[in-house]
């Protein structure tokens, strides 16, 4: 199981519930809820990843 490094947006602030993102491991992109860090996680493709946030910069989510 690769090693995900996750980190919490810059927009975030300790009291705020956030998702953490790791993007360290080539070709996947890992999500998890920030105030379960040892929850689970959303594994995703990093193509998906990416199709996923123009969807969200467009406007069609």
């Amino acid at each position: 199981m690769p090693g995900f490094e996750y980190r919490k947006s810059s927009y975030s602030d300790e009291k705020a519930e956030c998702v953490e993102i790791a993007t360290n491991v080539p070709t996947r992109v890992a999500i998890r809820d920030s105030k379960r860090p040892t929850g689970p996680s959303l594994r995703l493709l990093s193509a998906t990843w990416t199709t996923f946030q123009a969807a969200l910069r467009e406007g069609a989510l």
